[in-house]
């Protein structure tokens, strides 16, 4: 099992002055966390939503924090692949210059960029969308297999002019045939829909452990299952990642509140977003009891799916799961005890999101610093011991 960490660059109070300290503080915790020991780093890709995501151009903050480490893999978790937030052909370019300059660290990830603003934004059309972003991985997939390059497709055909050299994509990069391909799953159905495309899945995690297990199966049974003729690339990648939020501190109780108050502006700033809240998100919560609001919220949103309130959400476990607080918030011992669950269920890699937007960068840092020196450890030695036994 691999551990990483996910980036957001969340900003609770977004001034311009608030928002640099943001990115900076973000590259930081990224080069601590190759120092503690993690595995690999993502960042997300989003346009134009204040509070919940300022990582607009990922590819800079990810050739930004390989130019300051050695060995942690770097991951687009994930690029907005419909072809007006970025043309497949410039996502194969840009990812094979992150992989030649990173010395062959990088994951590619794709996403759809499920938001009304960021679909007005950058005039994406959001019938198209999920199309969109199979044809771009595909194209991505071809384009790095094979030096000459042209693609006849559903929604594209991409060829030379006649009479000129063949369209190549350059540079080539280090990890051959390609780096490993994800696609990012909100929902069940589109953690089936990677499995049926041969990429891993970046899954949600935050509807807590028996949903994360639900998704696994969900994921496994269609890889054993799939005919091999939706398959994006000759080289198939059945990594199942899922996400973890995190705060690990000494005092287990303040970890959880902190966690519980990173979550719950988390979880308002995407209720502002995706679901056309009537006013942006808050982090004026220090003073509150943020652990028992979320309770009672996702008691509320359980309930009212119970009365058939939700029907945008295909599972019960869905329509709480921003506002659920039972993961990894507590001692490094409460972190040791839901990476076994995590373990158990067959995750492959535990992506840890700690950077929610009122988490303090002390409080981020020795997050950051208990799983280094603690959990992540502590199922490496597991692993050595299971080796020395078979």
């Amino acid at each position: 099992m691999k551990f990483s960490m996910i980036f957001e660059a969340q900003v609770a109070d977004p001034t311009p002055e608030r928002e640099r300290e943001i990115y900076l503080q973000s590259v930081e915790q990224a080069i601590y966390a190759e120092e503690m020991g993690f595995d690999g780093i993502w960042a997300v890709e989003h346009h134009g939503l204040e509070h919940y995501s300022h990582m607009t151009a990922p590819e800079l903050f990810l050739a930004t924090v390989a130019a300051k480490t050695h060995r942690i893999r770097l991951g687009h978790g994930a690029v907005c692949m419909p072809f007006n937030y970025n043309f497949p052909t410039r996502v194969a370019e840009r990812a094979a210059f992150l992989d030649v300059l990173s010395g062959g660290r990088v994951n590619l990830g794709a996403a759809r960029g499920g938001t009304k603003q960021e679909a007005a934004l950058c005039n994406v059309d959001t019938d198209r969308t999920a199309a969109e972003v199979e044809e771009a991985l595909r194209i991505i997939g071809s384009a790095w297999r094979a030096d000459d390059f042209e693609w006849h497709g559903k929604l594209l055909d991409l060829q030379a002019p006649k009479g000129n050299a063949p369209l190549r994509i350059l540079p080539r990069p280090i990890q051959r045939p390609h780096p490993p391909l994800y696609l990012a799953s909100t929902k069940p159905d589109t953690v089936v829909r990677s499995a049926e495309l041969g990429v891993g899945a970046l899954i949600f995690g935050f509807a807590g452990l028996d949903s994360v297990e639900h998704q696994h199966k969900l994921y496994r049974d269609r890889i054993a299952t799939r005919t091999g003729d939706d398959l994006v690339s000759d080289v198939v990648n059945d990594q199942f990642v899922a996400l973890c939020p995190t705060i690990v501190l000494d005092d287990g109780q303040r970890a959880k509140e902190v966690g519980a108050r990173g979550q719950r502006f988390f979880g308002e700033s995407i209720g502002y977003w995706h679901l056309g809240g009537e006013r942006p998100p808050s982090g004026a919560t220090r003073d509150e009891d943020n652990v028992a609001f979320m309770r009672r919220q996702a008691d509320e949103r359980a309930n009212a799916f119970d009365r058939g309130e939700l029907p945008q959400y295909a599972e019960r476990s869905l329509a709480y799961a921003n506002f659920n607080i039972d993961h990894a918030y507590g001692t490094a011992q409460t972190a040791i005890d839901y990476v076994t669950e995590l373990e158990r269920i067959g995750v492959d890699e535990v992506l840890c999101l700690i950077q929610m937007g009122t988490v303090s960068q002390l409080d981020a840092m020795e997050t950051i610093r208990q799983w280094g020196h603690t959990v992540i450890p502590h199922f490496r030695a597991e692993r050595a011991a299971r080796n020395e036994e078979s």
